[in-house]
């Protein structure tokens, strides 16, 4: 019976292993349990999900060496500005190797940022096609940031040097325009920060009578800790929320799933600042012009009604005068017909009239012999006795 010990079995494993995979080659993965030990190598796990139900269907465990780590780390992170931790998709080129007493590992020699911004990019895509599936992505968009937007709820944290450049240029701004901020403080970077952002917008929400707008500002910071804005949930809860969502949480390069929720996108605190200054001067500029303007308006319209008014004066008495002709006219018509028809125009024209007991008389039927009757005529009367 022939045996060996443990140690040569996995010299061996080990060699076959070199002999199998003698070149580095490349690998896609996920990231999982990064971190670092006190000597700066870097130590994870790589993983392969089914993409149906997320099940883990590969994992490896995987290092980096520190001299290795200490320039892939800042260059990965300024090509994609995202910080190497857990979560990521990543392109990976890597050597197989066996140690006797921790088994099989992954070195890590390169890594492709492009593939891993790709998958970034894609991810962000997801996120807003989900929101416009459930009908909110263009909801704060839609919202009217008022005229006057001084009463201004602010989201950020309270010792961000971001906050302090966002009031001071606010505040103190040239023109005098009067701003009423109030701090909500949140977490602005981290693991914390989306629970942290949608707490202090809930505050906001129980209180949104009081407010304008709502401005969620970020100052400095690398771009990689920009990660938690690209958050579903952040992004649903301000695409919803009731007042109009400014935000300025990076820099001119940088743009996350909130800013393209958000009604309207500055690059930095300070820029936010600027554009609510300009939304007032531009109020301010209006009402200006029609303080400007209201005099002249006020002395046409005067001079309009008074045109109006000596029109109306003229009218008045042309159709006074043609209403009184009218009269006139009518009054005449009337006069000569009762004239015409009055008895004495017709007993000047040689007629008479006989009556007999006051009543004229149509017809001689109505007469018998012995009736007395009466003869007017145009001048005088007479008097006669019926015999025939």
């Amino acid at each position: 019976m022939t045996y060996i010990t443990l140690s040569q079995l996995n010299r061996l494993i080990g060699e076959k292993l070199q002999q199998a995979f003698p070149e580095t080659c490349w690998v896609i993965a996920e990231t999982s349990d990064v971190r670092l030990n006190r000597s700066g190598h870097c130590y994870l796990e790589l993983l392969e999900k089914r993409e149906s139900d997320a099940t883990i269907i590969a994992k490896s465990r995987a290092y980096i060496w520190a001299s290795v780590f200490e320039v892939l780390k800042p260059y990965f992170e300024q090509a994609t500005g995202q910080s190497f931790v857990s979560g990521l998709k990543v392109l990976l080129n890597v050597g197989v190797e066996y140690h006797p007493v921790y088994g099989m590992g992954l070195c890590i020699y390169d890594i492709d940022p492009a593939y891993t911004a790709g998958d970034m990019v894609q991810q962000r895509q997801k996120i807003f096609q989900r929101l416009q599936q459930d009908g909110v992505a263009e909801m704060n968009k839609e919202l009217s940031i008022p005229p006057t937007p001084q009463r201004i709820a602010v989201v950020t944290s309270p010792s961000a040097a971001g906050y302090e450049d966002f009031l001071d240029h606010l505040l103190h701004n040239s023109q005098g325009f009067v701003f009423y901020p109030r701090l909500f403080p949140a977490v602005m970077q981290g693991e914390q920060t989306e629970k942290s952002v949608i707490a202090a917008l809930n505050l906001i929400f129980e209180r949104q009578d009081r407010f304008d707008a709502v401005v969620i500002i970020r100052g400095g910071g690398a771009s990689s800790d920009l990660a938690a804005f690209d958050s579903y949930e952040l992004a649903s809860n301000v695409a919803q929320f009731p007042l109009p969502v400014i935000t300025g949480i990076g820099h001119e390069r940088d743009e996350t799933i909130l800013d393209w929720v958000a009604k309207q996108r500055c690059k930095t605190p300070t820029a936010v600042a600027d554009f609510l200054i300009a939304t007032m001067r531009e109020a301010d500029d209006a009402l200006k012009n029609v303080a400007h303007r209201l005099p002249l308006s006020v002395n046409n319209r005067i001079e309009k009604e008074r045109m109006q008014l000596r029109l109306l004066q003229n009218n008045l008495q042309h159709l006074t005068a043609a209403r009184l002709q009218n009269e006139r006219n009518q009054l005449h018509k009337m006069e000569t017909f009762f004239r015409l028809s009055s008895p004495e125009y017709i007993l000047a024209k040689g007629y008479s009239v006989t009556l007999k007991n006051g009543k004229a008389v149509k017809s001689a039927d109505v007469l018998t012999i012995g009736d007395r009757i009466e003869t007017r005529l145009y001048q005088g009367q007479i008097h006669s006795l019926v015999t025939d």
